[in-house]
């Protein structure tokens, strides 16, 4: 009799107790309508919506899509679907039922992510976990770690975002910043006041937030098990632009809107845990500090950094933001104590703030790279070397091999990372350097209007 994982998960869908809770919250609300939301290549949320009378089957059957909207059903530039083309068989995506959530500005609608899996019909495979399925592939990278090494990765991430729109408008002193101040906090007051309370009618525990650089608002929530980080994460994206259509604004994660402001950033805060102690950090100790076990996670983290630039900086875009020194990205591979120049902060005892990731990661590919460098960081006591004093200077000779500083060189630094290729899968990682590849392609051939500027009227 077969037993896969898509048998697995049909089962754990059984469940009398938990489908009864969800069925009592649908008649109280009166939810008409469940999105059955997957993730694809890029972190952009895809899916089906189901009149919610039909739970019980969604619950078994799930959903299914063509195999290639996995891949944004993106095209290369010869006009094939990445991903395994039109004749590609479809997938099967099932509800996890601890991922249903009302929408609360609308709660006639409601939501659950997936998981995704191969179609029951295909041979030697049928039932499988999909290969390029992101948020599948952080729950067995991170579920797989935990089994060796009794850790869990705790995370809480920090989503720069810019805001566009009538009234949003700020003035400032030349040689000053805007970052901080209350008076233009002020106005973006209906954007965070609607954020915050529908990201805590979806279960949020929001900690703080502040406004940046001109239309730069973050805004963020507390730490917790990186799985459910990433799906906030994607939940927080979805809230703001649904924020946004209700405010006639833009809303935009993209990491460098413009030359000369400040890139968004996605800091990842994480911290390590067996049980309830957090391995980074000896307990009593006030002082800045990294157990021994920890300096071994971090150097793990640090020397598989290039490899994971493809994901932390996935777009032609987030490498314009390493770039441009003094506005806080890093632009080498460090660590260093309370230092925002690094690649990672030691930010507070027993927390690491790795601030590579941008606005537009994906956040299950992140936290799966960070799980993979920290396990082999600990499985072979990497050292990290010593923490960096001053600024850090982009192209200093360091510990570790340069930072990637375009697409195309973190596409080469990918490849050549056998520890986080095998941590993501054959098919995932295939994927990402297909899809990433053609993106470089499509910017090389592009004309932009620098080069209008600078080379249509520069001969005679």
């Amino acid at each position: 009799m077969s037993n896969t994982p898509l048998d697995q998960h049909r089962e754990a869908n059984t469940s009398e107790a938990a489908v009864a809770e969800i069925e009592r919250t649908i008649a109280e609300t009166g939810v008409e309508f469940i999105y059955y939301q997957g993730i694809s290549v890029t972190g952009r949320v895809m899916g089906k919506v189901v009149p919610a009378k039909h739970l019980r089957r969604n619950l078994e059957k799930g959903i299914n899509l063509h195999r290639t909207a996995i891949s944004d059903l993106q095209t290369d530039r010869a006009g094939n679907l990445i991903g395994g083309g039109v004749q590609a068989p479809e997938f099967t995506a099932l509800p996890d039922l601890d991922t249903f959530a009302v929408l609360p500005w609308d709660t006639s609608v409601a939501r659950f992510f997936t998981q995704i899996y191969e179609p029951e019909h295909l041979p030697e495979i049928g039932g499988q976990r999909l290969g390029t399925d992101s948020r599948g592939v952080l729950k067995r990278v991170h579920a797989d770690f935990t089994a060796k090494t009794g850790l869990e990765l705790r995370s809480g991430c920090e989503p720069e975002m810019t805001w566009k729109g009538p009234g949003l408008t700020v003035r400032f002193a030349a040689g000053a910043s805007p970052s901080y101040h209350i008076d233009n906090l002020e106005l973006m007051r209906p954007v965070y006041q609607r954020v915050i309370r529908y990201a805590t009618a979806m279960g949020f525990n929001m900690i703080e937030g502040d406004y940046e650089d001109p239309g730069q608002l973050e805004l963020n929530w507390m730490f917790d098990n990186a799985d459910r980080t990433a799906d906030r994460l994607t939940t927080y994206r979805q809230i703001c632009r649904q924020v946004a259509r209700e405010l006639d604004l833009v809303a935009s994660f993209m990491p460098k809107p413009a030359t000369g402001m400040m890139g968004n950033g996605c800091h990842h805060n994480i911290s390590f845990w067996r049980g309830e102690t957090n391995v980074l950090a000896d307990p009593g100790r006030r002082e800045l500090h990294l157990t021994l076990e920890g300096q071994h996670l971090l150097g793990g983290i640090l020397s598989h950094t290039p490899g994971s630039m493809l994901i932390n900086g996935s777009t032609v875009n987030s490498y314009k933001r390493y770039w441009d020194a003094g506005q806080f990205a890093p632009s080498e591979i460090n660590w260093g104590m309370d230092n925002r120049s690094c690649t990672v902060r030691l930010s507070a005892n027993g927390r690491l703030e790795c601030r590579l990731p941008d606005a537009s990661v994906n956040p299950y590919l992140s936290h799966a790279a960070i799980i993979a460098g920290a396990a082999d960081g600990l499985a072979n006591a990497i050292d990290p070397g010593p923490s960096h004093v001053g600024d850090s200077v982009a192209g200093a000779a360091g510990r570790f091999e340069p930072l990637p500083l375009t697409l195309a060189e973190a596409i080469e630094a990918f490849k050549r990372d056998d520890v986080v290729r095998s941590a993501l899968g054959d098919q995932m990682s295939q994927m990402l350097i297909d899809y990433k590849t053609d993106e470089w392609a499509r910017f090389c051939s592009a004309v932009t209007d620098w080069e209008q500027t600078r080379y249509e009227q520069a001969i005679p």
